[in-house]
C-alpha cells in the first residue's frame, strides 16, 4: 500500500496588530517614496524650482515619472512636501527642554550621515526659488521657530530660539555644504559632546529682558 501524502499546512495569515511588520507591498511603496523625497531634496538644493523636471527626479529616485504622479499627484505636490518641515521638526524637537541641544545636534549629524537628509538645511536655499523660496522660509518660521520657541522660557525666548538655529544650521552647512572632513570623520557623540553644549547655551540659557 502506497503512503498517503499529507498536503503541508498553509501558511499562517500575515501577522497583524502594532507589533506586525508592514506588509511587503507596504514597504515597497514607502521605499519608493522616501527615494522620490530624498531625489526632490537633492534637485531642490542644486537647482531653481522652475527648472527642476517630475522627469529629473523620477530618474534619480530610480522610478518611473508615472510613479511619481501616483504617490505624489504633480510636481507642486511633490514640492508641497519637501519645503515643509514639518515632519522633521516633531522629531528635531522631540526631547527634553534640558537635553534639546544635544538632541539637535544628533538629529543632524545621523540625518546627513544615515538618510542623507538634514532636518532644517533647506532653508538655506530658499534663495535659489523665488516665489517658492518665500513658501520655505514662512514654513521655517512656523513649523520649526515658533515651536521652538513656544517651548522656551523667559521674555527674550524667540531672540534664543533664533541664535539656537543659527548655531545648529552652522553645523549642517559645515557637514552638508562645505563637507568638513575633521567633523565629517568623528564619530556622533564626539560632536554631540562638543557642539550640544553650545546649541543648549542658547535654548536654556540666563534669561535677559529685551533690549537690556
Amino acid at each position: 500500500m502506497n503512503p498517503v501524502s499529507t498536503p503541508p499546512p498553509p501558511p499562517p495569515p500575515p501577522a497583524s496588530g502594532p507589533g506586525a511588520s508592514p506588509a511587503p507591498g507596504r514597504r515597497d511603496a514607502e521605499a519608493t517614496k522616501a527615494a522620490i523625497l530624498r531625489a526632490a531634496r537633492y534637485f531642490l538644493a542644486r537647482h531653481a524650482h522652475a527648472d527642476i523636471t517630475l522627469k529629473a527626479v523620477a530618474e534619480r529616485a530610480g522610478v518611473s515619472a508615472p510613479l511619481v504622479l501616483k504617490y505624489f499627484g504633480n510636481k507642486d505636490a511633490l514640492f508641497a512636501r519637501v519645503m515643509s518641515f514639518e515632519e522633521d521638526a516633531e522629531t528635531f524637537l522631540d526631547a527634553p527642554l534640558e537635553d534639546l541641544g544635544r538632541h539637535m545636534v544628533r538629529r543632524i549629524l545621523t540625518g546627513q550621515r544615515e538618510r542623507g537628509a538634514d532636518p532644517v538645511l533647506r532653508i538655506a536655499f530658499a534663495p535659489l526659488h523665488g516665489d517658492h523660496g518665500d513658501v520655505l522660509r514662512a514654513n521655517f518660521r512656523a513649523q520649526v521657530l515658533d515651536r521652538l520657541a513656544a517651548r522656551l522660557p523667559g521674555p527674550d525666548a524667540a531672540v534664543r530660539a533664533e541664535l539656537a538655529l543659527a548655531t545648529a544650521l552652522g553645523l549642517s552647512m559645515m557637514l552638508g555644504i562645505a563637507r568638513g572632513p575633521e567633523l565629517r570623520s568623528l564619530p556622533v557623540e564626539d560632536v554631540v559632546d562638543r557642539y550640544g553644549p553650545t546649541v543648549q547655551a542658547h535654548l536654556t540659557g540666563p534669561a535677559r529682558p529685551v533690549g537690556t
